[in-house]
């Protein structure tokens, strides 16, 4: 789906005073990132490593792993299609509500497509790859039990989206399992957290034999030389650039209890973001009613498969723009009712 998630503002008109559709860390990049990437900037006068590969030596050391077992990509996105590609015409199960790139990318490249709700995730029949966000987007929901279900499924290959893991207490990462289940995939992002999506990087931690298939598919310079820089400087940095995320998910309590005061209803979330349904007209109208009137822009999560028009997904800002779309919702309320 070329268009239909957050951070879209460009395309809906009008300056945009509070941002909840996008997920990313609302406090901006690390401290000290924008000057190293301008110290750097004669690397764009050269063409940057093929593959990234002196970045993919030093997530591996980052993670226990070897870099054999990391492929960096163009954000998130370049690996799910990577992936659809390197396993194309098989069968595939998508748990739902989801990320859509996973659906587009499977019948783009030929699966036949299984949808699993939530709720009732099991991997059914001759499932050949299974593609579970966890942390999921939209919902922030998690999945504990993945040891389980690679064990018992030895003939599936799960891939696990972690773009949000760093937005949670609940869970860790699955990438230690990797050591045991040649079966996993991981997806890493490092846009979300360090507030960089429009450098686009990321990258995947797989068995070698994996990585391997979808190196032979992956096009050269995929990623460009300011990302390589990028995510240089964050592993370099790593300890000391993470969120604040025992204060981030305090401020998101708060909002969702004065939400849900509002007589919002509210999905129970893990991570920053979450999902909101109103009771009042559809989320498309509230969007366009936030953004005309207040410059408030929301995510309408009508496109969602197993979500409704009147869903939407928000994520926790500083307080003082919490409470700016608490007001512009009671003014909505009062609008409708």
């Amino acid at each position: 789906m070329l268009y239909g998630h957050g951070d879209n503002g460009y395309r809906l008109g009008g300056d945009i005073i509070a941002d909840f559709s996008t997920n990313v860390w609302h406090g901006g990049e690390p401290a000290g990132l924008k000057e190293h990437l301008f110290s750097q900037w004669r690397q764009i006068n050269r063409y940057p490593e093929v593959a990234g590969e002196s970045l993919a030596v030093k997530a591996a050391r980052h993670h226990g792993l070897t870099s054999e077992n990391i492929l960096v990509t163009n954000g998130a996105t370049e690996s799910i299609y990577l992936i659809a590609q390197a396993y194309a015409a098989r069968r595939s199960g998508i748990v739902i509500p989801s990320f859509s790139e996973y659906e587009d990318a499977c019948r783009m490249h030929g699966h036949k497509v299984d949808l699993i709700e939530w709720d009732h995730l099991a991997v059914p029949g001759k499932q050949e790859l299974l593609w579970l966000g966890n942390p999921n987007n939209p919902t922030g929901a998690v999945f504990s039990q993945m040891e389980h279900l690679l064990g018992n499924h030895p003939d599936t290959l799960f891939i696990i989206d972690e773009a949000f893991i760093e937005f949670t207490r609940t869970i860790t990462s699955a990438i230690s399992l990797l050591h045991h289940y040649p079966n996993l995939a991981i997806l890493r992002s490092l846009t979300k957290t360090f507030s960089i999506p429009g450098l686009r990087l990321g990258y995947i931690a797989a068995s070698r034999e994996i990585i391997n298939k979808l190196q032979s598919l992956k096009m050269p310079w995929s990623v460009n030389a300011m990302a390589l820089v990028a995510g240089h400087f964050i592993f370099d940095h790593y300890a000391s650039i993470g969120i604040p995320l025992d204060r981030l998910l305090q401020d998101k309590e708060s909002f969702v209890r004065q939400l849900r005061q509002d007589h919002l209803t509210v999905l129970d979330s893990h991570t920053h973001f979450f999902v909101c349904e109103t009771s009042s007209g559809t989320a498309r109208a509230l969007q366009q009613y936030l953004l005309d009137e207040c410059r408030i822009l929301i995510r309408d999560a009508g496109n969602f498969r197993g979500l409704s028009e009147r869903h939407f997904r928000l994520a926790t800002l500083a307080p003082h723009q919490n409470q700016l779309l608490i007001t512009a919702l009671e003014k909505w309320q009062r609008k409708c009712a």
